[in-house]
């Protein structure tokens, strides 16, 4: 049996679609099912929450290979970015060890350092370091920018589209490497074949974040004025825009970091290759 988190989420859904072909008993911990559409009657269901370390025993009862893709880009309700991001990882890893899970597989940003400007680059790096002292075959998938269709943000993109400019975090020259949801979902599928480890997964083409967005608009037949603005006015104007929308924030400074922080791997698609996987470039995916 096979645990995975996050399968609602952009990555963890193209996991699930290619777990569930394949026939791999599968269950997946979610807090609403519906939320999996068809796919909830073909997988075990546990009902629970990161934030709830209690639900742990019951998802992780005769697994031998957890999955974890659960994540977030800005504070919830009931939890943080820091306990979501950074001390669920330590709990789960514990709680499967307790468990007798023998391997665990997750993902973490390109770069992610305890010193970061983005604090969920922080809060990975310090999982990290506690998964280092884990009873488990530790694999880690570290990204670069993962997009894809159903992508939050390009949704998020469509929404500011209907301004007469889009707005850049700092000078928009922040260079990742974008790879697509699907091709990372076939690296991890085939890491787990491989012995534990980690391997960098980019795409194959370094981008600015200027470039990313261009390209983004480009496919949704859109032209808009991209205009920067300074990390300095737009870090306040995020906060107190997210203050005042609450959960309907169109986005918060966390998300905008994401595209304003360098994401590069120094050997390019070279691990993803070694995993069988050519990534796509960005615009092939995009049209």
């Amino acid at each position: 049996m096979l645990l995975l988190t996050g399968a609602t989420g952009l990555l963890g859904s193209a996991v699930l679609r290619r777990l569930t072909a394949r026939g791999t008993p599968v269950r997946c911990l979610v807090r609403d099912p519906r939320r999996l559409g068809a796919h909830r009657v073909r997988v075990q269901l546990a009902i629970g929450d990161l934030a709830s370390p209690a639900s742990y025993r019951n998802a992780l009862r005769g697994v031998d290979t957890v999955i974890h893709l659960a994540g977030t880009a800005r504070d919830q309700p009931h939890a943080s970015i820091e306990e979501l991001d950074g001390l669920a990882v330590w709990r789960l890893a514990r709680a499967a060890e307790r468990a007798g899970v023998k391997r665990l597989l997750w993902t973490m940003p390109l770069g992610a350092t305890p010193h970061h400007p983005s604090r969920v680059h922080r809060a990975k790096a310090l999982a990290a370091e506690a998964l280092e002292d884990a009873d488990l075959e530790i694999t880690t998938l570290a990204c670069s920018l993962v997009y894809g269709r159903g992508d939050r943000r390009l949704a998020r993109l469509d929404r500011l589209a209907l301004l007469p400019a889009i707005p850049l975090a700092g000078r928009g020259g922040a260079r990742v490497q974008p790879i697509w949801a699907d091709d990372v979902a076939d690296c991890a599928l085939a890491a787990l074949e491989r012995p534990p480890g980690r391997f960098e997964l980019a795409g194959p083409d370094a981008m600015t974040e200027r470039q990313v967005v261009a390209l983004a608009l480009h496919s949704r037949h859109r032209r808009r004025r991209l205009v920067p603005i300074p990390l300095a006015v737009l870090r306040p104007a995020l906060r107190a825009h997210a203050a005042l929308a609450g959960p309907a924030a169109i986005a918060t400074w966390e998300e905008v970091l994401q595209l304003a922080v360098p994401m590069t791997a120094s050997r390019g698609t070279e691990d993803a290759r070694r995993l069988g996987v050519e990534p796509r470039r960005m615009q092939e995916v995009l049209g």
